[in-house]
């Protein structure tokens, strides 16, 4: 169990840096952005799979049966939570987390301002649902409880550093995922990053449901349905 809390604190740490302008701009000068990009996200894959072997090494305690209902529950919310991560982090987005600099919000603002944040926060709810036992409650939901709180905290943060630019961004954006698009105050638009976010989830899903999340994790998505 020490080495799921080393693991989880590592990738949470991690996690914290595009969320701190200072810290990521020393980074992005000393790097360059390319590799910084590059580092960063190479680091990030390694620690989460690093948590999960962790976190798959301990004891199996059940909280709850899962069945096919809940594994589809994941089906849908772990590709959405992937689409929004991806499309957040290579999309311009001066009020939240975001690898690209720019002031004009991307695409996938429309939906939220968020977006990387309710991405994790989605696919941790999906793999909690999905697992039903006490490391992946450990696990997941504490990356989903960082991700939600991350929310709070950055909105505070981006209210405070923008200023007179806040209002814009927050009549033109929801904190909630799709309210600023039902309410009519944004509208869905397709941009560079938005489809190539869509097109990174769609080969990542098809390889994990075709054997990579057996050949990584050990468990296959597709053989739970049949539970």
């Amino acid at each position: 169990m020490t080495q799921v809390v080393l693991a989880l604190a590592a990738f949470l740490l991690l996690h914290s840096v595009p969320a701190l302008p200072t810290i990521r701009g020393r980074l992005t000068a000393a790097l360059g952005l390319r590799l910084y990009l590059l580092v960063y996200s190479t680091t990030s894959v390694a620690l989460l799979i690093w948590v999960l072997h962790a976190a798959w090494s301990t004891e199996y305690v059940e909280l709850w049966q899962p069945d096919s209902r809940s594994t589809l529950a994941n089906f849908v919310l772990s590709p959405l939570g992937l689409f929004l991560v991806t499309a957040g982090l290579v999309s311009p987005n001066p009020a939240s987390v975001s690898f690209m600099k720019g002031t004009v919000p991307g695409a996938i603002t429309a939906i939220t301002r968020h977006p990387v944040l309710w991405g994790f926060l989605l696919w941790s709810v999906g793999h909690v649902v999905a697992n039903g036992d006490m490391r992946s409650l450990l696990v997941f939901g504490g990356l989903g409880l960082f991700s939600a709180v991350g929310i709070g905290v950055t909105e505070k943060r981006a209210r405070r550093r923008m200023g007179d630019h806040w209002s814009p961004i927050e009549r033109s954006t929801s904190i909630f995922p799709l309210s600023a698009l039902f309410s009519g105050r944004a509208k869905l638009r397709l941009d560079g990053p938005l489809v190539a976010a869509l097109a990174v989830t769609l080969l990542v899903t098809f390889w994990l449901l075709a054997g990579g999340h057996a050949a990584l994790f050990g468990a296959d998505p597709i053989l739970a349905l049949d539970m």
